[in-house]
């Protein structure tokens, strides 16, 4: 048998394998903020997964193709919230494939010493693929597969888009906001812990003789101080544009935040179910606003449903903290009801505020990101996701 006879075979056989196990689980998970990402950890050459490794969570589906192809199925059990929610006592859950990531080639123009740097600051990814810049116009299409047996008590968020803040934007102890390099940041970061947005002293950790801790490799063990220490680091905040399900309605949410150094304690984010859409909900620094809903029984399930998106990204004056040119949003909706093609305009090129005051601009993730103390069990299927500068782009 002819060696390209055999490969045939070979791949042939495995992909009918794949087919009859159907649920093909993706277990490799990356931090993209301070990690390259290797060959082995990229998926279909656009994706790497993030949050929980549980086997279940994420998997290439093929029970449910789109366009002929395996799509991606998420699934977040009861269990499985791992993350610290936005208020005090709550919990959160993720997972997602991001389409921004950077790998060794990327960064081939840098020092050693540049990258390490680049790791603390957690701004590996600003060096990568898959960010599109503040102020700029960009198409997005994606499709969604919704199971009938959802609940509607789901609260899931499961396409966004996120922001990309600089953590070497900081407020010193004296209430001074400034712009450090890469290299300085590391130097701070010899003395501080962050934890979020906030500063804490590096305490080193001491055994019960008294001696200090060592790592496994003879480095010292440091922990938190008790009392934060006046430091604060750009830590980034709500998503700008995200598509999910909340308290038995389908939501598309459009944030903006144009303060330079986020506020986190500013939680300016508008509630699906109580809010009139396309009003938004204002603080000082940020807007909230609901650019479509529906409810859930409403939405289509069983069945794909295509997203067409086109945004122009608000821009913002950094420092000055203004708003240089407002967004815009428009948002189509396709899918197959009762053998026929529905189309669907859900919002029609608003002007809304749509965006962060973040240099580096913004970067697409779909999945489950499960959110507000939500428990409840999520499973459904992601794919066809395309991007960029023209429609043509995402034909």
């Amino acid at each position: 048998m002819k060696a390209t006879t055999i490969a045939i075979f070979l791949t042939s056989a495995l992909f009918l394998q794949a087919q009859q196990q159907q649920l093909v689980p993706i277990l490799n998970r990356v931090s993209i903020q301070d990690e390259l990402v290797d060959d082995a950890s990229v998926i279909d050459k656009q994706w790497v997964a993030v949050g929980t490794p549980a086997e279940h969570a994420i998997a290439k589906d093929y029970s449910i193709p789109f366009e002929g192809k395996p799509t991606y199925r998420f699934e977040l059990n009861t269990q499985d919230n791992t993350l610290q929610g936005y208020n005090a006592g709550e919990t959160k859950g993720r997972a997602e494939l991001s389409f921004c990531y950077a790998q060794k080639q990327d960064l081939k123009m840098f020092t050693s010493e540049q990258i390490a740097d680049m790791v603390t600051a957690k701004k590996v990814y600003h060096y990568g693929k898959g960010a599109c810049g503040q102020g700029s116009t960009m198409y997005y299409k994606f499709s969604v597969y919704i199971p009938s047996s959802l609940s509607a008590d789901v609260n899931t968020i499961f396409a966004q888009w996120h922001g990309m803040p600089d953590r070497t934007l900081l407020q010193t102890p004296d209430g001074t906001v400034k712009k450090v390099t890469d290299a300085e940041f590391s130097k701070i970061a010899t003395n501080v812990i962050f934890k979020k947005d906030t500063g804490y002293d590096k305490v080193p950790v001491m055994n019960k003789d008294g001696s200090a801790r060592l790592d496994a490799k003879g480095n010292p063990v440091y922990k938190a101080a008790s009392k934060p220490n006046g430091w604060l680091v750009e830590q980034g905040g709500y998503p700008p544009l995200a598509f999910g399900f909340s308290n038995n309605f389908f939501y598309i949410k459009a944030n903006s935040d144009r303060k330079w150094l986020t506020d986190k304690t500013d939680r300016c984010n508008i509630d699906p179910e109580k809010a009139k859409v396309l009003v938004p909900r204002k603080s000082d620094y940020k807007a909230s606003t609901i650019a479509c809903k529906m409810p859930f029984a409403d939405f289509p399930k069983d069945r794909w449903v295509t997203f067409t998106v086109k945004v122009q990204w608000t821009t913002y004056g950094a420092e000055k903290e203004n708003i240089l040119k407002p967004g815009l949003l428009d948002v189509n909706m396709n899918y197959e009801s009762n053998n026929k093609q529905i189309s669907e305009n859900i919002v029609k090129n608003a002007q809304l505020l749509i965006g962060r005051n973040d240099e580096m601009g913004y970067y697409f993730k779909f999945g489950i990101y499960r959110v507000g103390n939500s428990t409840v069990p999520v499973a459904y299927n992601l794919a066809g996701y395309k991007e960029g500068k023209s429609k043509n782009d995402i034909k």
